[in-house]
This record gives C-alpha cells, structure tokens and sequence, in this order.
C-alpha cells in the first residue's frame, strides 16, 4: 500500500503539472542594490501559443509590449528588444516560477508567482505634497504635425499675472510628465522648485504615455522635437505667460532636442541642457557601455570584445539607407558574430534565431536608427539664443568631459557668447549626489535632484529671464 500511495502521488503530481495554466498575471520583484522594482507579466493565450504585456507599478508603466513570449517544457521566455529585456523562468510544482531577468548584459534572479506583491515604501523627502503655493492647471495642446493631443500640467507661480516659462523634455524611453523613474520623479520636484521662484513651468506626458496620444514606438528625436515646438505655439496662446521669455529645459534626450528646437525657432529665449549630448550617437552608446560595464565590474577583455562588436554593428547601421536593408545586413552580421563568440551572452533556452531576432531588433528600429546616426554638433552650431550646459562629474550614461567640450566648441563656432558649461561634483545621470554613478544607484538614493544642481539652473534662468 505504501508504494502505491507514493505512485499515486507521485502521478497526480505530474498530471497537476502537466495541467498548470501559464496564462494570468504573473507578479515578481526586482532586486537591484537593496533596492525593490515590481514587475508584473500578464500572459495570455493566442492562436499560435502565448502571448503578453509587462507593467512596472513602480515606475508608471502599464502595458509594454513584449517582443517574443514563448512556453514550452514548463519554460517561460519573455523578450522586449527595446530595453534588451530577456526573462527566462522555469514553473514548477509550487506554482512558482523560478527564473532569470537579464537586461543589457547584467542578469538577475527574479522568480514570478500569482501572489499580488505590495509597492515597497520609497521615501522621497524632495517630493512636493499638495495642496501646491502655487497655480497648477492640466492642460492639452496639438501637435498638428502629428495628428495627436499632448497632455500636461502648466505651473504658475500665481493664477495671475504674466511669467516666463520653462517647457520640460524628457530623457529617452517613454516618461510620463514627470520624467518618473525607478521611483522619482525629477521634472516634479524641478518644476516644483521652479515655480516657487517665480518661472513657470509646462510639463508633459511624452507622446504615446500617460494621457498623450501617439505612437511612441514609431517616433524619432525629429518626431519629438515637433512636440516641443507644439508646446511652444501653446504657450503663446496664454495671456499669463511672458511671449519673449519661453525657454526650454531637456535632459539627457531632450538635451538633444532643445537646440534643434532653438536653432530653428525665434521663440526660443533660452536653453539649458541637463546632460544633453555633444557628440554622435553610436559614440555616445559606446562610451556608455564601456563606463557601465566596468562599474558593473566587467572584464577589460569582455569590454573589448562587446565594443568591437557594437563598433561593426553601429557602422552598418550609419551606412544604410533602408530598413529593410539594416535587418538583412544586421541579422548576417549578428549570426556570424554568434558562430564567432557562441557565448555572447545568449539567454539559456532561446534559441539562435530567436537571439539573432532579439538583438536585430534592438538596434533596426526608427528610434535607435536616428540616434546612432544624429550628429547635434550642426544643430548646436545655429543656436544663437543663451545656453546653460551642465553634467554631473560621474555621468556614465552621457559622459561630461566628451559632450560637454563638444557643445562649447559647437556654441563657439555659433559665435554664440552667451554660454554657461559646468561639470558639477559627485552628480549622476539624474544629477543625484552619488558613489559611482552607476544606474543601478539611482533607485537606491533617497535624494531626486541635488540642491547645487537646482539652484544652478534657478539662478541662471533667472538672469536670463530679468
């Protein structure tokens, strides 16, 4: 009897599992540096299998796309090519999902379960709590250009009156107006500190997030740049807002996006770049991932190897004219560069064409094929009107003694005097008082914006705007 009961069991045991449901909302939590980020998978059934979306409650996103999900011998796959996201879990008995998150080379245990997993407290003293001091509208404006409505919120030291303005453009990926991340929201307390000091403020959901309409998958720098010119014709609908004095504040993409603004409008007062880039794209990219790579403690010889690689791919890319040429030539690239180096970091139970798809796709899309190939030197060298340039001294993401010296050139071959460059100590990416200025600190550090930062940007638009 006793061994039938242990057959018993044993076949019940593989019938459940057999059984298991991969469909439904699978919840996990990110561990990175002490630091919790919630994911969530829903997976769903299709005609061809699986499917499904992800969401990061933590960070205001809901709904992302995936790229490939697959489920096959109790193995889930999940792959976004855009942020060089790959996940691969096993599902066991328990109904636990035992797995691996990966993005951009760096690989962390993640297990997925159905169990709804609470926010963890994050404490953000800089946050503004309302009831705000000041005047705060939700607004909506046009992009004609484009066909779709953008939404914001206009601040205004007081309900009336006439003021200057600053708009706000976000950094890359899809924010929300308050450019929120790993937990902070930095054009919030920007805007909020701003405001208090007289200027106001136009913040917005980037096209495609949040309340703005669009496609944010198809849009290009160029494509966003017409979005700040809408906020632009907006503004000058306003009676509280000073016509003459409307500036532009951009950070880290958006850095790139102001002067190409400004050197075409006469409507722009002012610019100030907060880690705004100086050099090409595929330079910036590769400056990057070798200071990233070696905070993270990658080996000089696997640095070496990835750049080669990034060097050859991104000079395909600069060299094409179609898209559908860049796929061929990417996708030949990428699988002779597999057969070269098998171990290039493919995930465990993808396959070669399904790696080949992944990495294709990170690199032929509207958006990265612009950035690689956008030079903001020509751009920089039309901007007449003054210009703040400022990067924090441990930028890994947009280094400041390569882009910072790239703009004062390009400003000065402008013939523009009216220029203000600083690199400021100790400050991250997201001008944070920092260690190393990794990004995996970001979400670890209590402050949003260092107090040196916001006052440099204060005191210097106020000049401006006197």
């Amino acid at each position: 009897m006793r061994t039938f009961s242990i057959l018993l069991i044993s076949l019940l045991s593989s019938i459940t599992l057999i059984a298991q449901d991969i469909t439904g909302q699978w919840n996990g939590v990110l561990k990175v540096q002490g630091t919790q980020l919630r994911l969530v998978f829903n997976v769903t059934k299709t005609d061809k299998g699986v499917s499904s979306t992800m969401d990061s409650p933590d960070q205001g996103a809901k709904g992302i796309p995936t790229t490939t999900t697959s489920f096959e011998n109790s193995i889930l796959t999940i792959t976004i090519e855009n942020a060089r996201i790959v996940y691969v879990g096993a599902l066991g008995k328990d109904n636990i999902i035992v797995g691996t998150f990966k993005q951009a080379g760096q690989s962390f245990a993640m297990n997925l379960s159905k169990e709804v997993i609470e926010k963890e407290k994050l404490v953000r003293p800089q946050e503004p709590i309302k009831p705000y001091p000041y005047y705060s509208e939700d607004v909506t404006f046009e992009n004609s250009k484009a066909r779709i409505n953008l939404s914001g919120t206009l601040t205004l030291p007081k309900k009336d009156g006439v003021f200057p303005v600053a708009i706000l453009i976000s950094g890359s990926g899809p924010k929300n107006r308050d450019e929120e991340l790993l937990g902070h929201k930095p054009f919030l307390v920007l805007s909020d500190y701003l405001t208090k000091n007289g200027i106001a403020v136009l913040r917005y959901d980037d096209r495609g997030t949040g309340l703005s309409q669009g496609d944010f998958k198809t849009a290009t720098s160029a494509d966003f740049a017409t979005d700040v010119e809408s906020a632009i014709e907006y503004l000058k609908t306003r009676k509280e807002i000073n016509k003459k004095k409307i500036g532009l504040i951009g950070h880290s993409e958006g850095g790139l996006i102001a002067p190409m603004v400004a050197s075409k409008s006469k409507d722009v007062a002012f610019i100030v770049l907060l880690a705004g880039t100086g050099i090409q794209g595929d330079q910036i990219l590769l400056l990057q991932q070798k200071l990233i790579g070696k905070a993270s403690g990658v080996s000089e010889e696997d640095l070496q190897k990835t750049e080669l690689t990034n060097r050859k791919a991104f000079e395909i890319v600069n060299k094409s004219n179609s898209m559908e040429q860049l796929n061929i030539d990417l996708t030949n690239f990428i699988k002779q560069s597999l057969v070269d180096n098998p171990n290039a970091g493919k995930p465990q139970g993808m396959s070669d064409d399904d790696f080949v798809k992944l990495q294709v796709k990170q690199i032929a899309n509207p958006w990265m094929q612009y950035f690689i190939k956008y030079n903001p030197r020509p751009a920089l060298e039309k901007v007449k009107c003054p210009v703040l340039a400022i990067n924090g001294e441990k930028d890994l993401q947009v280094p400041p003694k390569e882009n910072l010296e790239a703009i004062k050139e390009a400003l000065a071959k402008a013939g523009n005097k009216k220029v203000t460059i600083k690199e400021l100590p100790n400050l991250n990416h997201l001008f944070q008082e920092c260690k190393t200025g990794s990004p995996d600190e970001y979400a670890t550090i209590e402050q949003t914006f260092s107090p040196t930062a916001l006052t440099e940007i204060l005191k210097w638009v106020q000049t401006q705007t006197k």
